[in-house]
């Protein structure tokens, strides 16, 4: 890919050069996956640079969500996703699926490559939509100015876009002039694919593989329940290289003994239905059941959604394919409370945020998935509140939850600040 060199490539290259912990950090959660993305790059002819992509969309964070919905390495949302062929259920998400995410964004790039047939243009579409690029180049054109990607006039953000990745591309072309350790990385692949067709636990998958389970979902990061279905033609794991054939043989083991390899049911509620009750009648306690199903605090079940409860010891068969198309509705337990997006102030916390709409920390931590107590000034949070608290603040520091308009998007240099 031809460099670009402009101011804003200056800027962001000094940024990243001052960050050596941030960029160490990236580089080595990056090196899980870099093998297998190069490969697919170079099997298509693709400029190779492309692979450092996700260091500015998701930072190598392979379960990073954006505040317009944006998930996984490559940062799709899921109009986009579903265009490209992820699929997207309450069993799994293949926008952060490491295989599935990389192919869709590949495949999403070479087709605006061959639209734009200019590999910035691609990238700014990829940020920006291929619809905007394509109206700002027509306006050029109309103005009789050229139509190349330093002649447009873009969004602030999708102008720091391409010089992000071009300022990534510096460093590690040349670590050593900017004064930055890049970790080795072997030139081999550093997971294989496994396939299950029975279920499994995610923590059992990861004890039978000798691994953490956070090293585990690292790898596997798509599964959005604690166990993986084997119906509908089974589920693909992800497993370093190394680690594959004690993980079949622990595997073998495991099921002479009788033991099942999952321990979760489904369960189909109906309109009288309290989570305490299933929760009770399951013998878990209700943050358990939360935490399984994904139900966030302040929020209750629909009626005909179908959860997770704990398998009766008498249970020997798996959760059946018809459960693959299972509905999961989630509503306020307040039918008065309203869904709002607070745009973070300097200075704020977690704690002063939670105080001044009057929600636990806690509530805060898991409504957006944080990974770390700090905030930054201009990052989006999504609040469950009551309807007139939302309507009296609104003005003054909330916007309503938007669909996103763009045909992707992605996650900001400030977000990477809670990625680390």
């Amino acid at each position: 890919m031809p460099d670009l060199e402009t101011r804003l490539v200056d800027e962001r290259t000094r940024w990243y050069a001052g960050q050596p912990e941030y960029f160490a950090r990236m580089t080595q959660r990056s090196s899980r996956y870099l093998f297998h993305i190069v490969e697919e790059i170079e099997r298509r002819g693709m400029p190779t640079e492309l692979a450092l992509l996700p260091f500015v969309e998701s930072a190598f964070v392979p379960e990073a969500n954006s505040s317009a919905s944006a998930a996984g390495l490559w940062q799709f949302i899921p109009s986009t996703g579903r265009s490209y062929a992820l699929e997207q259920n309450m069993w799994k998400d293949e926008r952060r699926d490491v295989v599935e995410s990389t192919r869709a964004a590949l495949d999403y790039l070479q087709k605006l490559h061959d639209m734009f047939g200019d590999w910035h243009l691609a990238l700014a579409s990829y940020n920006w939509g291929e619809g905007a690029v394509s109206r700002a180049i027509a306006k050029n054109r109309r103005a009789g100015k050229p139509g190349r990607y330093t002649d447009l006039q873009m969004p602030n953000e999708t102008q720091h876009y391409v010089p992000k990745l071009q300022a990534v591309k510096n460093i590690v072309s040349n670590p050593e002039k900017y004064g930055v350790t890049l970790p080795p990385i072997d030139n081999a692949p550093h997971f294989i694919a496994v396939h299950k067709t029975r279920d499994i636990d995610v923590h059992t998958a990861a004890k039978l593989a000798e691994m953490k389970v956070e090293d585990f979902r690292a790898l596997n990061p798509a599964f959005n329940r604690p166990v993986i279905l084997g119906a509908g033609g089974g589920a693909q794991l992800l497993l370093p290289a190394d680690k594959v054939e004690r993980f079949q043989a622990n595997v073998a083991a495991w099921e002479a003994t009788g033991q099942p390899l999952a321990s979760w049911t489904t369960y189909k509620t109906i309109a009288s239905d309290t989570l305490a009750a299933v929760a009770k009648r399951a013998g878990i306690s209700e943050d358990q059941l939360r935490e399984a199903n994904r139900i966030p605090p302040r929020y209750r079940l629909g009626p005909g959604s179908t959860i997770l409860i704990p398998r009766d010891e008498t249970m020997e068969t798996d959760i059946p394919a018809e459960s693959l198309t299972a509905s999961f509705a989630l509503m306020p337990e307040q039918s008065n409370a309203r869904k709002i997006t607070y745009r973070v102030r300097r200075g704020d916390t977690v704690a002063s945020v939670a105080r001044r709409w009057n929600v636990l920390p806690k509530d805060l931590i898991v409504w957006n998935r944080l990974t770390a107590p700090a905030l930054f000034a201009g990052q989006r949070l999504e609040l469950t509140v009551p309807a007139a608290q939302a309507r009296s603040r609104a003005r003054k520091s909330a916007v309503p939850v938007r669909k996103p308009t763009a045909a992707r998007s992605s996650v900001r240099t400030p977000a990477h600040s809670r990625l680390h």
